[in-house]
């Protein structure tokens, strides 16, 4: 302590505003936000120490003083300006500081706290010091004063000041940790939702004890109705069987290699197809695996699509040569029928049109079955001068397979195209009526259906059958069962077709 006559830096403002200092300071603030029971116990010792009625623990802002405990006091801040504290670190914060009678030093005799209430006299204090600056004390007051200080008792002041430090240090650890843990906790929850939010099961195999771990969306696609930790021969088991040797295979690899896993399988209870992706994530001191985390996204939509590819491509190509073969059969017989190029042209670019717009309508119902209604109208409008008023329908609804609709396709054509040289729509007057009747045959659906014009011009057949009339008969000869037959009757053409669905 400077003696008496040497008077301490008074200039509150610049040591309370030191830069460092208030530094420290914000660095604990979030700390101390008022009194804190955990530092009782260091004012009562503090006061114990020196048979003081007066302690407390502060720290000091830019212009009031907190007290974290106080003992024989309710105060719990105070102006800093007017505080023994400041001119503590003002004058040396190695050391405690002792002022035995307030009234005779010089440095303090002036302070509110000394000339009034409560009328201090004597004071003891030691700094809290954090990353080297001043932000606080542990202190003693008594309102008599003391001549003599036992040598012993500065010291243990000062440990008391640096138990308060390595307090303050640790409740700011702890607050930093439980800062970075709700950080932690919350980006988790967020990877949580999005992982669910897209559908993404993540799990976690703990090698050294064989248990095996996830999320909710993870038991969900394998179909296991506990969600909690199984083990793994239960998780292998939920793998159906036809792909369990493949994938246990797959992950052995990389727990060997440390490569990534890359796996799809089927879940054996829901036949949903996953798609699996992981890797070793921690290893032993040997180098030996003890963690993998993987993650499973459900892809069955897609390999449910690319399985209906493969079977439209292998129908597409079964059709394709079906086709091809019955182009050639219609090029040759067009070409028995008539030597004139451009008749050639027109009948085979006629038939050629029928296949195409059969074909266009199976294919956009993915080669599966159209309706009859569509097929009639595909085949027949173009022929007709107004299809509304031309073309009666009565019929059953109708379903079509490939063979049948490309089939029935032809024999529409030929006797649309007919219907239009000759008969029933060559004139504005004339019709076709239409009447198709599904009939149940000893079990089985066969379609029966009748093509009728009327109103056109008088029917005079010349006995000679035609390639159109060939061609009528004989395309439906892949539908077994089936039969057309066409009669050339004085009002109209008349056909009767029998088709097994």
């Amino acid at each position: 302590m400077k003696d008496n006559d040497q008077p301490l830096r008074s200039d509150v403002a610049t040591v309370l505003g030191a830069p460092d200092r208030l530094a420290a300071l914000e660095a604990v603030m979030p700390v101390f936000l008022g009194a804190d029971p955990d530092f009782d116990d260091i004012a009562g010792l503090a006061a114990g120490l020196f048979s003081a009625p007066i302690a407390v623990v502060t720290i000091l802002g830019r212009t009031d003083q907190w007290f974290l405990a106080r003992e024989g006091t309710r105060e719990i801040r105070a102006p800093s300006e007017d505080s023994f504290c400041v001119r503590l670190i003002a004058e040396n914060v190695d050391r405690p500081l002792v002022v035995a009678d307030a009234l005779k030093d010089p440095r303090f005799a002036g302070l509110p706290s000394v000339t009034g209430a409560p009328n201090l006299r004597f004071y003891a204090g030691a700094p809290i010091v954090i990353n080297g600056q001043p932000i606080g004390t542990v202190c003693v007051f008594d309102v008599k004063p003391h001549q003599h200080v036992a040598p012993d008792l500065l010291p243990r002041l000062k440990q008391l000041a640096s138990l308060a430090t390595s307090l303050l240090a640790l409740k700011d650890e702890a607050r930093r940790r439980a800062l970075a843990t709700e950080v932690l906790s919350r980006d988790e929850k967020r990877h949580a939702l999005a992982l669910d939010a897209a559908n993404v099961a993540s799990w976690l195999w703990d090698i050294s004890t064989g248990i095996v771990s996830g999320n909710e969306t993870f038991y969900r696609m394998l179909g296991v109705k506990s969600a909690g930790p199984m083990s793994a021969r239960k998780f292998f088991t939920a793998v159906h069987p036809a792909d369990r040797k493949g994938t246990i295979g797959r992950l052995r690899d990389a727990l060997a290699s440390g490569k990534e896993y890359d796996g799809l399988f089927r879940a054996a209870r829901s036949g949903r197809w996953l798609l699996g992706r992981g890797r070793v994530h921690e290893w032993d001191a040997d180098g030996k695996p003890t963690v993998f985390l993987g993650i499973n996204v459900d892809v069955t939509d897609g390999q449910l699509a690319s399985e209906r590819t493969r079977l439209l491509l292998r129908e597409l190509n079964h059709r394709v040569k079906n086709t091809l073969a019955m182009l050639q059969s219609l090029a040759r017989q067009t070409l028995r029928q008539t030597s004139d190029p451009v008749e050639f042209m027109d009948a085979f670019a006629g038939r050629l049109q029928s296949l195409s717009e059969a074909h266009g309508l199976l294919s956009d119902h993915e080669w599966g079955v159209i309706h009859l209604k569509m097929l009639l109208q595909k085949q027949i409008m173009p022929y007709a001068m107004d299809y509304e008023s031309q073309v009666e329908v009565h019929k059953d609804e109708v379903e079509l397979g490939p063979d049948q609709a490309v089939g029935l396709g032809l024999v529409l054509h030929e006797l649309a195209t007919n219907a239009r040289k000759y008969g029933g729509l060559s004139v504005r007057t004339g019709k076709v009526v239409i009447t198709a009747r599904v009939m149940n045959e000893d079990g089985q659906r066969v379609l029966h259906m009748t093509w009728h014009e009327v109103g056109g011009p008088p029917v005079k057949p010349d006995g000679r059958r035609g390639f159109g009339s060939v061609l009528i008969e004989r395309s439906l000869d892949k539908i077994l069962g089936s039969s057309v037959h066409v009669e050339y009757l004085p009002k109209g053409v008349t056909a009767v077709i029998r088709m097994p669905l």
